[in-house]
């Protein structure tokens, strides 16, 4: 999928209905469903489209999955890199953290969001996506958790979704990952996030067989509830 600034080219609007949310909200961000996309054209179309902001420019939301793809962050550390030869490439980018893993059946949410318009700091943005996933994960069952010390979810020591911000100009990019039905190999050969030995998981292996277009829908509601 080719990618301009504007994404007017192989992407969608979610049909998504609003959530009911009373009293004062900010507008709701334009929500962009974009399959499956490679990395890097994607990554610099959050960048131009976050440089390019004017003071009302909508806020939006990208829906989609990676091919197989690792990304390393600003703090990101060698020790940390994939352990043995592999074919799967290490992108260098702008996002905070360490290194994680991107592939098919992993919902990638990424937020494009005028933090100071909506008076919001990224702690709390980071906490209310933390939240929304632990939300989507109770509908099946699921108790999950969010850590201060390590952003992301958690079931048990597990790690199901993992986040990640830049912040330009008071505009945050990048996002968050939820592992929903993917092949997990490729963590097993890196330090997930920068944590030696730390276990990650997914919806799937938890009794749950939803595809993993559908929990990205959920998964766009609840953010959209906690954003409003």
């Amino acid at each position: 999928m080719r990618l301009n600034r504007k994404l007017t080219i192989g992407s969608t609007a979610m049909p998504l209905p609003s959530p009911p949310v009373s009293g004062t909200r900010h507008p709701e961000p334009r929500v962009l469903s974009l399959g499956l996309a490679a990395y890097e054209p994607t990554w610099h179309a959050m960048r131009s489209f976050t440089t390019a902001r004017e003071p009302d420019t909508a806020d939006e939301i990208w829906v989609l999955q990676h091919p197989p793809v690792y990304t390393l962050g600003v703090a990101g550390r060698t020790a940390h890199l994939p352990r043995g030869r592999s074919a799967i490439p290490v992108i260098k980018i702008d996002r905070g953290g360490q290194i994680t893993y991107h592939g098919p059946g992993q919902i990638v949410v990424y937020l494009l969001l005028d933090l100071r318009r909506r008076g919001m700091g990224v702690r709390t943005l980071v906490r209310r996506m933390e939240q929304a996933v632990i939300d989507l994960l109770q509908e099946y069952a699921i108790v999950a958790r969010g850590s201060i010390d390590a952003p992301g979810v958690y079931v048990g020591e597990a790690k199901i979704a993992a986040l990640g911000l830049r912040v330009r100009n008071g505009c945050c990019y990048h996002g968050l990952a939820l592992n929903v039905d993917m092949d997990l190999t490729p963590f097993y050969v890196i330090d997930p996030c920068g944590y030696p030995g730390l276990a990650v998981t997914q919806i799937r292996d938890l009794g749950v067989p939803t595809p993993a277009d559908a929990i990205g829908e959920r998964l766009v509601m609840h953010l959209l509830r906690v954003l409003a």
